[in-house]
């Protein structure tokens, strides 16, 4: 091999790892910088402004603001399509929209924004804030349903909150066809405020998923075969249930 090819090699290796290193750390600040123009749009919304859009080619618009127990702040973006969930959860614009007495859903990504959806406790406050109402839900129940179980997302002329994620949370291949669903109905003008923090993100000590969500994720977690799945799929989980044995 002749120096000049050597010196080629090594060349295109070098720059290939530079491209690398330099989309590497584009995707981060690209993610940052999109929450701050977020940020930026929502406050021109609590000004009265209306279908803010945080960059001029965006087709999605801040619509809401959602807090989790743990503290983080999500906004919440009109449509939940791909592009929308790729920056924060997505309202679903068939259900009734943020603030309203009704059936509110919300979708994202189980990796990302919705990844805290795993941790919830029994009891746990979520407070979603538009330009004009700020409602706080208390978690009640969850379950695990086929995507075609579109009726979660129907009103229901109830105040309440539907979370849905891609299950399960750790899958290798995204887009299967299971939802986990939360639900959480509007609370009263006394809810305390929440104290305590979920587990870190990267936990998945089952203990720390309340406990009737814990018996149905060891249960997927020991066998995915069909048996496991007819079992798990349209059932409903309250929070709270005292955990039974699973001898099976």
């Amino acid at each position: 091999m002749s120096s000049r090819l050597t010196q080629c090699i090594v060349i295109s290796m070098a720059l290939a790892g530079l491209a690398l290193i330099t989309w590497s750390a584009w995707i981060p600040a690209k993610a940052l910088l999109a929450q701050e123009l977020l940020a930026q749009a929502w406050q021109q919304t609590l000004l009265g402004e209306e279908r803010v859009r945080p960059w001029p080619w965006a087709d999605t618009w801040p619509v809401a603001r959602l807090r989790t127990t743990d503290g983080q702040s999500l906004y919440v973006l009109a449509g939940a399509s791909g592009a929308s969930m790729s920056f924060g959860p997505g309202h679903v614009s068939t259900s009734a929209p943020p603030g309203a007495a009704d059936n509110v859903a919300l979708a994202g990504h189980r990796d990302t924004h919705f990844a805290f959806l795993e941790y919830l406790k029994p009891g746990d406050v979520l407070t979603l804030e538009t330009a004009s109402t700020l409602t706080r839900y208390v978690v009640e129940s969850a379950e695990i349903v086929h995507e075609s179980r579109v009726d979660v997302l129907e009103r229901t002329g109830r105040a309440e909150l539907t979370l849905i994620t891609c299950f399960p949370f750790d899958a290798v291949v995204p887009g299967g066809p299971l939802r986990f669903v939360v639900h959480a109905a509007a609370g009263h003008s006394e809810i305390a405020e929440v104290t305590g923090a979920l587990p870190p993100r990267g936990s998945r000590t089952i203990s720390r998923i309340a406990p009737s969500w814990a018996l149905v994720l060891r249960s997927w977690n020991r066998s995915r075969g069909k048996s496991c799945l007819a079992q798990i799929i349209g059932t409903q989980i309250p929070i709270g249930t005292p955990r039974t044995n699973n001898k099976r």
